[in-house]
């Protein structure tokens, strides 16, 4: 299986206002129009993760995002890459290595049996988690001197949607939008 070529998209904000969205292509040829030296900040949209590259002077960055090779020279480790298969430092206790090279096929095929059966059962809450934790990283950085806002980080966390959404309800339109995009997975199905 090759390894996961999706494009980021990234979220735009001038202040409370989002300004571009897209593909970092489609962020950059957006900002183009924009001839000021607004500061911008620039998120992954589905993670909520801050992004640190300067938009004014993004020359070699367009080439990239257009889609250019990048060779890399860089000497290959162990594992199988072709695959996606990367070779790591595991440390158990020797009773856990004793277990896991008993198993059928070894330790190597026991691990990835017994990753994938935790991710498959714990799914629903990884994704859970995952989201409240995209929403609160971008609302730490851009809504972090808003009124409420640490009620409305304790509101996320404890999964309390119609207080979190009542407690951003004042605060800018697209702030409020995104932030509600990215929590809409962390609402769990009790609350």
């Amino acid at each position: 299986m090759p390894p996961d070529t999706t494009p980021i998209h990234l979220i735009v904000f001038a202040g409370p206002k989002r300004i571009a969205q897209g593909t970092k292509a489609e962020v950059l040829a957006q900002l183009r129009e924009h001839k000021d030296n607004t500061p911008y900040l620039i998120f992954d949209a589905q993670t909520g993760e801050l992004l640190d590259f300067d938009v004014h002077n993004q020359a070699g960055v367009v080439a990239h995002a257009a889609g250019a090779e990048t060779h890399d020279d860089t000497p290959r480790g162990v594992g199988r890459p072709r695959l996606g298969v990367v070779a790591r430092e595991v440390t158990l206790l020797p009773r856990h290595w004793d277990w896991l090279n008993r198993q059928p096929g070894g330790a190597s095929v026991a691990l990835r049996r017994l990753v994938q059966e935790a991710s498959r059962v714990n799914a629903d809450r990884d994704a859970v988690r995952a989201s409240r934790e995209a929403a609160y990283r971008f609302m730490t950085v851009i809504a972090g001197a808003l009124p409420g806002f640490e009620e409305a980080t304790r509101a996320l966390f404890a999964g309390e949607r119609n207080r979190f959404e009542a407690l951003i309800d004042a605060w800018p339109a697209d702030l409020r939008t995104h932030l509600q995009t990215l929590s809409a997975a962390g609402w769990s199905t009790t609350s």
